[in-house]
């Protein structure tokens, strides 16, 4: 068995965790959950998206939240864009990089985008023409990689074809998501194998949904391929709204802990994570998913 020294982990709670969210959830308070993240190790933070306010409530302040932002030097705040607006928004409002959406699925991708996937490449091809002309780097986020809610198994070569498609565009990393969390280890190895095989020269993360309880096995699994970024969720935040069923990403508190466990480092202070996991669960007002983050709440105590 192969092991990396160290993994990297990109934090989508303040975006992906938060989205789904019902209660409003006040700028400064958002402000202060991405703010106490920082402090942690974490360089990597999904901060706000720009989409149309109708279509995610939660991500109407995205501008504001990122102007009252204490930047920690290092850190890189990601925002999440569907079109060239939500692009031109993002860069007016100082992203350090932008991530753009296609699903491999049609039904989902007309769900979440209101368009087919042609319409959406063609749109993230503009994104791209945008972000070079600014100089910001920008990541292919492809979701529903490993099954999508309304049509089920996804063909591993429709996701490399996407994958090569964002490629061509200029994307550095492409990110493959289970939005569902429907993947299991077996498929994810061939997955990223048959990646870096046919799509090399770009990054590879990995974005896995834990409602079924698989993502840190499928974290293992990868790591065995040989890819080394995920995505993680304080406290295990998340959901999709176009997604039914899916619970939230891998907790990156349980993540941090297995890997420093098997010795794999992190850059992560999992003691001050965990603090943050408690503070994003009265943030949100209800019961996170987090295992760790119990196990370790009467040792902080």
């Amino acid at each position: 068995m192969r092991w990396p020294e160290q993994i990297f982990i990109t934090e989508v709670g303040p975006r992906d965790g938060l989205q789904n969210e019902a209660l409003p959830i006040p700028v400064e308070d958002k402000v202060a959950l991405i703010h106490r993240l920082a402090q942690t190790g974490l360089r990597r933070i999904e901060a706000v998206s720009f989409v149309h306010p109708k279509a995610v409530p939660q991500m109407a302040d995205a501008e504001a939240v990122m102007a009252s932002l204490q930047r920690v030097p290092g850190v890189t705040y990601i925002g999440l864009v569907p079109n060239v607006k939500g692009a031109q928004r993002a860069l007016a409002s100082g992203v350090d990089e932008i991530a753009t959406v296609v699903s491999a699925s049609p039904s989902h991708n007309r769900a979440n985008l209101n368009a087919s996937i042609e319409e959406t490449l063609e749109e993230m091809a503009k994104v791209a023409s945008l972000a070079e002309k600014a100089g910001v780097p920008w990541c292919g986020y492809i979701s529903t990689a490993f099954g999508c809610p309304y049509e089920g198994p996804v063909e591993a070569s429709k996701v490399i074809q996407l994958a090569k498609a964002l490629r061509d565009m200029g994307a550095y990393a492409i990110s493959l998501g289970d939005t569902i969390g429907v993947a299991h280890p077996r498929q994810v190895y061939e997955m990223v194998c048959l990646f870096f095989k046919e799509v090399p020269g770009v990054e590879l993360r990995l974005h896995f949904h834990d409602t079924r309880g698989a993502a840190l096995a499928n974290v293992v699994a990868a790591m065995q391929a040989g890819a080394i970024h995920f995505d993680g969720s304080v406290g295990g935040l998340g959901g999709c709204p176009y997604a039914p069923g899916a619970s939230g990403n891998v907790a990156t508190e349980d993540l941090v802990a297995m890997a420093e466990a098997m010795g794999i480092a992190t850059g992560v202070d999992l003691k001050a994570l965990v603090d943050v996991s408690w503070f994003a669960q009265e943030l949100v007002g209800r019961e996170l998913d987090g295992k760790v983050r119990r196990a370790l709440r009467p040792q902080r105590a």
